[in-house]
């Protein structure tokens, strides 16, 4: 039996989708999450309890494991897990990004520093504390954009246009840094942030893997929304991008020696990058494939048949048969464009209502809506928001088809949320 170890953590939504190929495959998956270590198999997913800020117990744990289900290949879910990845890839001696590349990914300020240091185009930034009481942009100048090192998808980033707004802005990230889950986490990184200048221009995600060094994209996306500040909602992705060959190679290439320079080497990558008139800029390069239900919008097809219409496979099919050491050049993103569309939490407050998904998915190009937010649940928007209210999927003949049906779909949507009510004490 094949084995590959997943690391995810246990409410990851694409666990279920790589569950479903590994059983198409013939592949056994061994999880390793981060599940309440003090149950006996709540999931009965016989999954490895891990802690993902506890690397040697948690290592030790994978290892001792392997010692009666060997490992064949590794994939991680999600950034926390990357690092630990990374670790059992080297002591299992499997192929997979370096463990330096790993924690480069994951950290903003390494990343950044490297790419720099590579000559790659990069913005001006510095670094500072939350903690300080010297709240300023350094020498970076305005606008800026403010980032905490150790969060992702956007959340805590703000951008400010002079001294009064980055005050502001730092005192809102340090809230949220505050935060008990966040602090739970002990990434080690919850009171750096990054400073750094604002880059204009269009906005592209790039999902990739790469086999020993060599990048293969497996797609590039346009999201169509202006990404200005003051916070950086991503909302629609689309794809195949409407950008000229040009372009798209110079950001396959671009991205190809960003990862390089990180030491990412062998595994799923997924790269956001802004292109204006002096080039591409690579923001960042994360060391695991597009996050959550996101997946869903890419599909795929047997190279040599691309013509016929045989059965689609995921993404998760292509990565679990990567991990064992298939080549993905035995698969293309299928014909049709798609688009998804993460749907925008609008103000802070309790779901109380969403009406109109029956309209939604029937407009011409939807193929599926999820709505992942609970009722009653406490929802708040960016930049402290760590979720979205749900998903929508579209397919099209066009790129710009398949956008039209997603922002179609959400508008047939009414969501009531009801304002948070602060209780005094007294």
């Amino acid at each position: 039996m094949t084995r590959v170890l997943l690391l995810s953590n246990t409410t990851g939504y694409q666990v279920r989708a790589f569950d479903e190929a590994a059983a198409a495959l013939g592949v056994e998956l061994v999880f390793a999450t981060d599940r309440c270590h003090k149950l006996d198999d709540p999931w009965q997913d016989r999954a490895i309890p891990v802690r993902f800020y506890d690397l040697e117990t948690s290592l030790s744990a994978i290892l001792l494991q392997a010692e009666t289900r060997p490992i064949d290949g590794v994939i991680a879910v999600g950034d926390r897990s990357v690092v630990l990845a990374a670790r059992a890839a080297h002591e299992l001696g499997i192929p997979w990004h370096s463990v330096a590349g790993a924690m480069a990914s994951a950290d903003k300020r390494r990343s950044r520093a490297i790419m720099a240091a590579a000559g790659l185009p990069s913005p001006r930034f510095g670094m500072i504390r939350a903690s300080e009481r010297d709240i300023h942009a350094g020498d970076i100048g305005f606008p800026c954009v403010i980032k905490p090192v150790g969060l992702s998808g956007s959340r805590g980033v703000i951008r400010a246009n002079n001294p009064r707004e980055c005050a502001g802005a730092i005192w809102r990230i340090r809230a949220l840094l505050a935060r008990p889950q966040i602090r739970a986490a002990r990434a080690g990184l919850e009171d750096e942030l990054l400073v750094e200048e604002f880059i204009g221009g269009r906005e592209f995600a790039l999902e990739g893997l790469m086999t020993e060094g060599a990048l293969s994209t497996l797609a590039i996306f346009d999201k169509p929304d202006p990404l200005d500040g003051p916070f950086f909602e991503e909302t629609i992705y689309v794809t195949p991008s409407r950008a000229n060959e040009q372009i798209q190679r110079e950001i396959s290439a671009s991205v190809a020696e960003a990862a390089w320079a990180l030491d990412l080497r062998h595994g799923s990558i997924h790269a956001e990058c802004r292109v204006n008139e002096k080039g591409v800029y690579v923001l960042e390069v994360a060391a695991r494939p597009i996050g959550g239900l996101c997946s869903r919008v890419l599909t795929f097809v047997p190279a040599q048949d691309a013509a016929k219409p045989p059965k689609l496979a995921s993404l998760e099919h292509l990565l679990l048969e990567h991990a064992v050491g298939e080549s993905p050049a035995r698969w293309i993103r299928e014909r049709r464009a798609a688009a998804v569309m993460m749907i925008p939490i609008p103000r802070r407050g309790r779901l109380k209502s969403i009406r109109g998904e029956e309209d939604a998915r029937v407009v011409p190009g939807i193929v599926d809506l999820r709505i992942t937010a609970k009722l009653d649940q406490l929802l708040e928007p960016l930049p402290e928001a760590g979720s979205y209210l749900g998903f929508i999927f579209a397919r099209g003949e066009t790129p710009e088809d398949a956008e039209r049906a997603v922002r179609e779909a959400h508008d047939a949507l009414s969501i009531e949320i009801d304002r948070e009510v602060a209780l005094r004490q007294a």
